[in-house]
């Protein structure tokens, strides 16, 4: 695996080149080849840059990005959770999806030197509902992807850092999945992270 900065989860790389697949064809490798880093102190950054703009404390903050699903049974964000996001080394999506609708913002805009990258609105914020990922839509994607390359998951999971093979399969069962890992997973996809949310009512 070659990194051109430093890691890629603290405080990581900009770029990321998996690792070369001996059974992968030369038409794949634009799908293989890099992958970007969401910036996290980008993202935090312009959340605090927004905050104090808008003259907002923390715990004002974290009542406006709530606000939305108000009633729902999803478990409210914590003032210090968006505050303290950098102290993570993952950050729940939820979370940061209902921060980027806050600030109007793609996820794709917080990718490091994207070169063209596909970029989506994410869905409207409608009241009483919460942005979250689809896991089992990404499995599906992922699957599709790796049968049609004739890839098994464990090369999968090489051009993914971070992930394991487990991981990827279990993702068909519909768990949470954090940032900034998740946009790898869509970038390998080549698609849009907003493909792949969905509004919950809980």
């Amino acid at each position: 695996m070659e990194h051109t900065r430093d890691h890629i989860y603290g405080h990581a790389c900009d770029m990321v080149t998996p690792a070369p697949q001996r059974s992968l064809r030369a038409a794949d490798t634009m799908t293989a080849t890099r992958l970007h880093r969401f910036d996290m102190h980008a993202f935090h950054a312009a959340l605090d840059a927004a905050r104090q703009a808008k003259r907002l404390s923390w715990a004002e903050l974290a009542a406006q990005i709530n606000r939305p699903f108000e009633g729902t049974t999803s478990i409210p964000i914590h003032p210090t959770t968006l505050r303290d996001t950098l102290a993570k080394r993952s950050v729940t999506s939820a979370v940061v999806l209902q921060a980027l609708a806050w600030l109007g913002r793609a996820p794709e805009s917080f990718l490091v030197n994207p070169p063209g990258f596909p970029e989506g609105p994410l869905p409207e914020h409608r009241p009483g509902y919460v942005l979250r990922f689809d896991t089992r839509a990404l499995h599906a994607g992922l699957n599709a992807q790796r049968e049609a390359r004739g890839l098994n998951w464990t090369q999968v999971a090489a051009e993914l850092p971070g992930f394991t093979p487990s991981m990827l399969t279990k993702l068909a069962a519909g768990p949470l999945i954090g940032f900034p890992r998740v946009m790898l997973v869509t970038q390998w996809l080549g698609r849009p992270a907003a493909d792949f949310v969905r509004m919950r009512a809980q």
